[in-house]
């Protein structure tokens, strides 16, 4: 059993991570800077005091703190840390400021000479990660794609050839046509993870190919409820020039020679020299 201290702790600002489901995700170190924090910055107080009032936390000093005051929340954050007073920042879930509000008050914090002092805890990028069985050794974290979804091809378009795991936020009245746009761009073969209301109740993880992900969406109105962290494999590594640089070098071929062309295209694109040559004199074959 963990005993809270009443201990004063230094003029700082807080970034404190919250359980992002299960209230028991939370560290001892997380409920004694909450429990003495001068005040506590909250995406929405309601929220936050029932999670304090979970742990024995009654009578904590309450500020909102959210995207649509940030910013004039944030000078008054400054002012009480100006009159030597700590503040701990938290939102609904998870860790503040990773598509979540806080990085607008960080950055006013650091600039108004205080410090930062992060404090970590859950976040729903990592442990849906570390529950996918998805292998590759470096992952992509996009965070909300954009809401409509000519945009939302557009910006997946720039990820197609990363060869790295890609994580997704997703909101459920979204994620049918996101999965319908992942198909559209990534292909079917692809492999992508739907990680469910992750420490909830109704947690659900599930694997298949892309060709698959509607037909499960749609077999079960629960798989299309609560909030979603969508993870999609990483591209295979391709044989060859990639995408970008091939372009570069098939449209300097048109207006050069080709020495000229290889050489501008290994400057522009960083390729190797004799791997250009080789593409290029393939591509003038052709």
């Amino acid at each position: 059993m963990h005993i809270k201290t009443d201990q004063k702790l230094e003029c700082a600002l807080y970034v404190v991570a919250t359980p992002i489901g299960n209230l028991s995700d939370i560290t001892f170190r997380a409920l004694d800077v909450l429990n003495a924090a001068d005040t506590v910055a909250a995406e929405d107080t309601r929220n936050t005091k029932y999670l304090l009032q979970h742990h024995g936390i009654n009578d904590a000093r309450l500020l909102a703190l959210h995207q649509h005051n940030e910013r004039g929340a944030a000078e008054k954050i400054v002012a009480l840390l100006g009159q030597g007073l700590s503040v701990a920042l938290v939102t609904d879930a998870g860790t503040p400021a990773v598509s979540d509000p806080g990085a607008i008050l960080v950055e006013a914090v650091r600039a108004a000479g205080f410090r930062v002092i992060p404090i970590p805890g859950a976040s729903a990028v990592v442990t849906a990660l570390s529950a996918s069985g998805l292998s590759a050794p470096h992952f992509l974290f996009y965070g909300f794609l954009p809401n409509k979804s000519s945009a939302r091809c557009s910006a997946l378009q720039t990820l197609v050839e990363h060869p790295y795991t890609l994580v997704f936020y997703e909101a459920p009245h979204r994620i049918l046509d996101c999965a319908k746009d992942l198909l559209a761009v990534f292909g079917g073969e692809r492999e992508i993870v739907f990680a469910r209301e992750i420490t909830k109740l109704f947690e659900s993880i599930h694997r298949c190919k892309l060709i698959e992900a509607l037909d499960w969406l749609n077999s079960d109105p629960n798989n299309l409820r609560g909030e979603f962290v969508v993870l999609v494999s990483a591209a295979t590594p391709n044989e060859g020039l990639d995408v970008a640089t091939e372009k570069t070098l098939s449209l300097l071929l048109e207006e050069l020679p080709l020495k000229q062309a290889v050489q501008l295209a290994v400057k522009i694109t960083g390729g190797n020299k004799n791997e250009l040559y080789e593409r290029a004199l393939a591509l003038k074959q052709q």
